[in-house]
């Protein structure tokens, strides 16, 4: 038996790009980055980030390059994909994680909009108030909660 899966959790590097193939599926690539913390032999907190290339295919395509921009917290669960190409006479390779499931992170929880931009709109691009639900701006007393 084989297992090809990935599971990534990280922010967009890039807006996502929308492309239709020519058999008339939507397909949307963007990249994200991905930080891991550790210590080194003498002790000290490093930081590395790596930066992970992906595919999105179909109706989900639609739904990310909606709804999620640079700097978008997501959850990716899908397979690794190895490509390769010619390119003036030599060969290339890309490697990428087409993503078989997306879920979309914390509204602002890592956004490039912070919460000074004001233009009608949350971090995640939706439009504030009007249509959607009026929140309490309060905190919530758990003792009202009828439950």
């Amino acid at each position: 038996m084989y297992l090809n899966k990935v599971l990534l959790y990280g922010n967009l590097t890039r807006d996502p790009e929308l492309r239709a193939l020519p058999s008339g599926m939507n397909v949307v690539n963007f990249s994200i980055a991905t930080n891991r913390v550790f210590r080194d032999r003498d002790g000290k907190k490093q930081e590395q980030t790596d930066f992970h290339n992906i595919v999105v295919f179909g109706r989900q395509a639609d739904t990310v390059n909606q709804y999620l921009k640079k700097g978008s917290g997501v959850f990716i669960e899908g397979r690794l994909q190895t490509r390769s190409w010619e390119k003036e006479g030599q060969k290339m390779y890309r490697t990428e994680v087409v993503a078989d499931r997306v879920q979309f992170g914390p509204k602002g929880g890592g956004g490039s909009r912070g919460p000074a931009a004001d233009d009608g709109q949350d971090a995640g691009g939706a439009p504030v108030g009007g249509s959607g639900i009026d929140y309490p701006k309060d905190d919530i007393n758990p003792d009202d909660i009828p439950f």
